[in-house]
């Protein structure tokens, strides 16, 4: 007869494999991809090295959990924060929301934007582009739709503005002091950020029209 987990033994087994989690994210956050191995996770759940391999095959298999969650956690966040109002407040609410997240734990927001990872690990943050330039690809079309912006490839302008934002944020992440940038730093990046995307997406200033 084949072996069965009590309920008991499954929910401590599921409780350990949240713990494995969480202390993976906290690594990350402080030490970023290079700097995380399976026997830090282990030190910093509380459990024995071999206890993390029994619920993960390696690091990279951790951390492609981890990096899909944190990701669908900040298209989500993302997503939400670019629901209502006009195109421009769309756009400015991706650029705005993503930008400051990033900004308040570069560490963690280079590893998931730029950091050299696995190629599994690397599957799960082209998923994070594609879901990061969908949210833009609404609000431009929603812009276009209203009158706010004029008629273009909205998949084309998606693509382009990730791309921007992404080199930009990807240029002040790893020469954070101390882990952090200073809020001052992201007081000027962030308002920069929306201005030029707002220009890329051709949005006209207002009491200007379109030719």
């Amino acid at each position: 007869m084949a072996y069965r987990r009590t309920p008991a033994v499954q929910e401590r087994l599921d409780a350990q494999r949240e713990a494995i989690a969480a202390a993976a994210v906290t690594l990350l956050s402080e030490r970023g991809y290079s700097g995380l191995s399976v026997s830090a996770v282990a030190e910093r759940a509380g459990v024995a090295t071999g206890s993390v391999y029994r619920h993960y095959v390696d690091k990279s298999d951790l951390m492609v959990r981890i990096f899909r969650e944190l990701c669908e956690r900040e298209v989500e966040t993302v997503t939400s924060a670019a629901a209502t109002g006009s195109g421009a407040d769309r756009v400015t609410a991706v650029v705005d929301t993503f930008s400051r997240r990033a900004l308040r734990n570069p560490t963690l927001a280079y590893a998931l934007l730029a950091e050299p990872v696995d190629a599994a690990v690397d599957a799960e943050r082209l998923v994070l582009r594609r879901a990061f330039a969908a949210a833009f690809a609404n609000a431009v079309r929603h812009g276009v739709e209203t009158g706010e912006f004029p008629e273009q490839d909205v998949e084309l302008t998606a693509a382009a503005l990730v791309g921007a934002v992404g080199e930009v944020l990807t240029g002040r992440l790893p020469g954070a002091a101390d882990g952090r940038l200073r809020d001052s730093a992201a007081g000027s990046t962030v308002p920069d950020l929306v201005v030029l995307v707002l220009r890329a997406a051709g949005h006209l200033p207002s009491g200007t029209t379109q030719e």
